[in-house]
């Protein structure tokens, strides 16, 4: 599994994250376009960063939700959401340029992505925005035991996916992750999320917050750079991936 991790999403002088520190451990960096986090100095940094380290990049699009980072759903018309998209991607894509470098994939932000995979119709609409880029770009979407659903929509709108999990996040029995609001959604055990890791690597399934098996036979895993406790966890992690 590749991990990925959401980056950039620092505002003027106040820092989010630790970008620096995650970057060399990580795959793909998900970067922020400046709609719930952000402004273009940091896009541009860590764009640079990214490509140093030879990441893949990827854009991070979300509703317009500054104050809520993102968190919050909008009720959007899917002409609003076209567009939303096609401005918050295509100025990553054209910052990237500039450096010789090239988006390969985007991965919706916050409520964005949760709404998006409880909502076939929107869902329709993200994968046909992503379809009409000039560049070939994949689209992250979460893994649930639905993947064959969403390949067979992907394939109409002729893009690739990539499954996403989460090891420090609880499942509903659906596959979906539980709300944050929700006691026990986020788990804080090293030794727990590493051997979510390791299983999610070597068999494809987690446990539910009820105890069902669900297969999700992730392509990627999302990772976190909030804090040195989050960095650890994330070289342990590699580890475990490595030595698989």
């Amino acid at each position: 599994m590749k991990l990925n991790c959401d980056l950039g999403e620092s505002f003027g002088v106040w820092n989010m994250g630790q970008d620096s520190a995650i970057m060399p451990y990580i795959d793909m960096a998900n970067i922020a376009c400046g709609f719930h986090a952000a402004d273009p100095l940091t896009i541009e940094q860590t764009l640079q960063l990214a490509i140093e380290h030879k990441v893949a990049l990827g854009a991070h699009p979300s509703y317009p939700d500054l104050v809520g980072f993102g968190r919050r759903s909008m009720q959007c018309s899917a002409d609003e959401v076209r567009a939303m998209l096609f401005y918050q991607v295509s100025a990553l894509s054209g910052m990237a340029q500039v450096y010789g470098a090239q988006l390969s994939y985007i991965k919706p932000h916050g409520a964005l992505y949760n709404d998006m995979m409880r909502s076939d119709a929107l869902m329709d609409t993200v994968m046909q925005t992503v379809a009409q880029f000039s560049e070939k770009l994949e689209l992250v979407i979460q893994a649930t035991e639905k993947n064959d659903h969403y390949r067979e929509k992907a394939e109409d709108h002729d893009i690739g996916l990539q499954f996403e999990a989460f090891a420090d996040r609880a499942y509903d029995d659906e596959g979906l992750l539980l709300p944050r609001s929700e006691a026990g959604a986020v788990f804080h055990e090293t030794a727990t999320i590493l051997d979510r890791v390791k299983r999610l690597a070597e068999e494809g399934v987690l446990l539910s917050a009820s105890g069902k098996k669900i297969l999700l036979a992730p392509d990627t895993l999302c990772v976190h750079g909030d804090n040195p406790q989050s960095i650890a966890l994330v070289q342990d992690i590699r580890r475990v991936l490595d030595g698989l």
